[in-house]
């Protein structure tokens, strides 16, 4: 009597699509690829495209970063590369020959790495619920995808020493009760808060022009949370974004203008605890001020975002049980090019007694 595991035929891994071959995760054995597909080619363009454009409008640091391709073939890392700047021109002495400057070129590397998750949908319910299964799959699958992105590049911004405390204001009187140098130092207590002000954005901008920061189509740009945007939104100062003189130049998720700034709200900006906690022990918020071409972002040939949907004939098991759908991705995150163009502004909030970090 031969016997059988038939459990073998539902694991995936059996059949890994490889460069050359299709590949057994197990064993290693290698088969031809096959000509079969069964799912056409017009419903994987139409799950692609919806999979691109759910995640396309979650992205709000990524619209910032300086694209830099990575061909196919040509590894896993790449180089950006800028000028030194010249010093300034001294007074000439008549007839000497002034000592020339050194000019050269610096460099940032970036490495990429591949993320991707999936879910399986049982026949069932495939079939039988009133909705398209995989099509909301793949809707929520998109949302994943910038998340996990946009949680990247606001994790490896972090690590830019560029920072600014907000000063801790007097709730009563709006007086400002002292400059903080540190989260631990920072006040969210019923009487005084370490809030992002006009003042503070004015200060940001200062910072960022002194430093001489080029800006983006005439604008600095910095991505906030809510619950800061939301104390920073009843200063009368505030310009909302419906009254920009040209509001089709909006980018995802903009709100409005303060002081040559302009705001992307955006639920994923930074809520830490851990070592960033405030005086009262409760999380603190990071707001990033941008410049033109602040970080880098690999855009590597072959490796962007893709959606993959297996069909219950492909990966079901021997009885067409469940399909999968799922996407995969590489990325470096960001990688800082200027450490001056990215400028980190700490505060509290209204909030921050309740928030979780994020």
């Amino acid at each position: 009597m031969d016997i059988f595991d038939l459990q073998l035929f539902a694991e995936a891994g059996n059949v890994v699509n490889a460069t050359e071959s299709y590949v057994n995760a197990y064993t290693g054995d290698t088969t031809a690829f096959s000509g079969d597909n069964t799912l056409s080619q017009e419903l994987k363009t139409f799950y692609d495209t919806e999979l691109l454009e759910n995640a396309r409008v979650e992205l709000f640091y990524a619209q910032f970063g300086k694209k830099q391709p990575l061909p196919a073939n040509h590894g896993k890392t790449v180089q950006w590369r800028k000028w030194n700047t010249f010093a300034r021109a001294a007074q000439l002495q008549e007839g000497v020959i002034p000592t020339g400057q050194k000019f050269g070129v610096s460099t940032k590397t970036g490495s990429i790495n591949q993320y991707g998750t999936y879910a399986a949908v049982s026949d069932q319910l495939e079939l039988r619920a009133y909705d398209d299964v995989i099509l909301g799959a793949t809707e929520e699958m998109g949302a994943s995808a910038a998340e996990t992105q946009e949680t990247l590049i606001r994790d490896a911004l972090l690590v830019n020493t560029n920072v600014l405390y907000c000063d801790n204001i007097t709730l009563a009187t709006g007086a400002v009760a002292g400059t903080p140098t540190s989260c631990v130092t920072m006040e969210a207590s019923a009487t005084a808060m370490s809030l992002l002000t006009p003042d503070m954005v004015a200060r940001a901008v200062t910072k960022l022009k002194k430093d001489r920061v080029p800006t983006i189509n005439g604008k600095y740009y910095a991505v906030i949370h809510p619950s800061v945007a939301y104390d920073l939104r009843r200063s009368k100062e505030w310009i909302e974004a419906h009254k920009y003189a040209a509001p089709e130049q909006l980018f995802n998720g903009e709100i409005g203008e303060l002081h040559g700034c302009r705001f992307i709200e955006n639920v994923f900006a930074p809520v830490l605890a851990g070592d960033y906690v405030n005086k009262a022990g409760t999380v603190t918020y990071a707001t990033y001020f941008f410049g033109k071409d602040s970080f880098g972002i690999i855009d590597p040939e072959g490796g962007a975002l893709e959606m993959i949907v297996k069909d219950k004939s492909q990966i079901g098991g021997p009885l067409n049980q469940f399909s999968t759908i799922g996407y995969k991705l590489e990325t470096n995150g960001a990688t800082i090019l200027y450490p001056e163009r990215v400028l980190r502004v700490m505060s509290c909030s209204s909030f921050s007694a309740t928030d979780e970090a994020n």
